[in-house]
């Protein structure tokens, strides 16, 4: 098991030394805290009535969107992304599982260019 998450970490380290690799956990992040808001903190903010957990959440998406947000604009100009896969990727951040779909479908293409 040790080594299995050793490896894990040198994977992660691997993927923060490119800026494909830095996008995909970017986007994870930003895919994941849309989930949890969606599926956890709305149902309990408005089911509960407890709106501590949306707030909290709700702020660390907003950042992570916004990094997201500029990501994508930085990899369009340096990669010279057409602008219909720069609005997917933009796209893709709204709604529930799309950065997930667009990083599984777009980069692996992406990382012989590297």
């Amino acid at each position: 098991m040790v080594q299995t998450l050793f490896q894990k970490f040198l994977i992660m380290m691997d993927l923060l030394g490119t800026q494909s690799g830095r996008f995909r956990i970017l986007a994870f992040a930003e895919g994941t805290s849309l989930l949890l808001i969606i599926f956890i903190t709305m149902p309990i903010k408005y089911l509960l009535d407890i709106p501590e957990p949306n707030k909290v959440l709700g702020l660390l998406h907003g950042l992570f969107f916004i990094m997201y947000v500029f990501a994508v604009i930085q990899i369009k100009i340096e990669k010279a992304w057409k602008m219909k896969t720069m609005l997917l990727a933009l796209l893709a951040s709204v709604l529930p599982f799309g950065t997930f779909y667009f990083t599984s479908r777009l980069l692996p293409k992406e990382k012989d260019q590297e």
